[in-house]
C-alpha cells in the first residue's frame, strides 16, 4: 500500500492546480459573495483531490457540493463564515462542510500540508449516502440543512487518530482515485460509506451529551436516532430498565405514549426527507422502518392530514 500511497499523493497533488475552482457571482448575494462550482467529471459524483504544499491562501468563497477535507500531513486553517472567525485543523482532523457553506483553506508550515479533499455531488449524496448516516438526527439534519437553508453555513470539525480507519479509508480512496478506470466510481462508493458511517460514529462520541437530559429526554433522543426499526423492548434492553417501567414513564413525563412519540419522530423525519430531498417516497417509507409503502401513507395523512405527495 505504501509504495502506491505516495505516488498516488503525489499525482494528485500536481492535479490539483489544473482543476477548475474558478469563482462565480452567487445569484441573489453580495457581489463580493462566490462560489465554485463541480470541478470533476460529468460522469463523477465523488472525487478525491489533495492539496500538497508549504503555502495555501483561498479568498473566501462557497461551493455548490459537500465536501470533506483531512489534514493528513501538518495543520492547516480554515476561515468560516458561521463564527466568523478561523479555526486550525490540527493533523488527522477533518473540516465538513455543506454546500454553499462559506469557507476558506489558509495555510504556512515550513513543512509540506498535505490536505486530503472528498468532493460528493449534493444529489448524488442525498440519494446514495444519507440513508448511511439518518441513524443520528443531529448529523441527518447537518446534511440536509443546506436544502432548507440553503446558505446556513454550519459545518463539522472532528478529530480522529493517525490509526483511525477514516485515515486509512481515506489512503485507499486516494490511491483508487489516482489510479482510476471505468469502475472507479463504483469502487468508491462502498469505501464512503464506511467513511460517512465512522464519521457518524466519531461525531456522535465528540458531540452527544446525554448526561444532561432526564430519562425521558434519552429515551425519546434514541427513538429519533432509531426511529426506523426501535422497539419498546429494544429501549429497554439499552437502559437497563424493564419493558413496563418505560411504557409507564414516558406518559406520566411526557403526556405520550412510546408508540404516539415513535410517530412523532417518524414524522418529523418523513417531512424533512420530503421537503429535502427527492427521493421516491417508497425509499422514504423503507427508512423510516415502513415495509408496506401503503401503511406509512396511512400514517402520515393521519398525522399531518394530507397526502405525502400533497405534503
Amino acid at each position: 500500500m505504501s509504495n502506491r500511497l505516495e505516488p498516488a499523493i503525489d499525482k494528485l497533488g500536481k492535479e490539483f492546480s489544473t482543476l477548475d475552482l474558478s469563482f462565480h457571482p452567487v445569484t441573489g448575494r453580495n457581489p463580493e459573495d462566490v462560489t465554485s462550482f463541480w470541478p470533476g467529471a460529468e460522469n463523477e459524483n465523488v472525487m478525491i483531490c489533495v492539496f500538497k504544499g508549504k503555502n495555501i491562501y483561498e479568498p473566501f468563497h462557497r461551493q455548490d457540493f459537500f465536501f470533506l477535507n483531512f489534514a493528513y500531513r501538518q495543520s492547516y486553517n480554515a476561515l468560516s463564515a458561521k463564527y466568523d472567525n478561523l479555526i486550525t485543523i490540527h493533523e488527522n482532523e477533518c473540516y465538513i462542510g455543506q454546500p454553499y457553506s462559506g469557507y476558506a483553506l489558509r495555510g504556512e508550515s515550513e513543512k509540506e500540508i498535505v490536505i486530503i479533499g472528498v468532493l460528493i455531488r449534493k444529489e448524488a449524496f442525498f440519494r446514495e449516502y444519507l440513508p448511511m448516516i439518518a441513524s443520528d438526527s443531529t448529523l441527518f439534519r447537518f446534511f440536509l440543512e443546506p436544502q432548507t437553508n440553503r446558505f446556513s453555513d454550519e459545518f463539522i470539525h472532528l478529530t480522529f487518530t493517525k490509526d483511525h480507519p477514516v485515515r486509512m479509508l481515506l489512503e485507499l480512496m486516494v490511491t483508487e482515485y489516482a489510479e482510476r478506470q471505468e469502475d472507479t466510481q463504483n469502487i468508491l462508493k462502498p469505501m464512503l460509506l464506511a467513511l460517512f458511517m465512522h464519521i457518524a460514529r466519531q461525531y456522535r462520541a465528540e458531540h452527544r451529551n446525554d448526561e444532561s437530559l432526564t430519562l425521558s429526554g434519552q429515551i425519546i433522543q434514541y427513538m429519533a436516532d432509531h426511529a426506523d426499526a426501535v422497539t419498546l423492548k429494544d429501549i429497554a434492553a439499552h437502559f437497563n430498565y424493564h419493558p413496563n417501567y418505560i411504557s409507564a414513564l414516558l406518559p406520566r413525563e411526557t403526556g405520550h405514549t412510546f408508540s404516539e412519540l415513535l410517530l412523532e419522530k417518524r414524522m418529523e423525519r418523513a417531512a424533512i426527507l420530503l421537503k429535502g430531498t427527492t427521493l421516491p417516497i417508497e425509499e422514504i417509507a423503507a427508512m423510516l422502518g415502513y415495509s408496506n409503502s401503503s401503511n406509512f401513507y396511512k400514517a402520515f395523512r393521519g398525522y399531518y392530514g394530507v397526502s405525502p405527495r400533497e405534503y
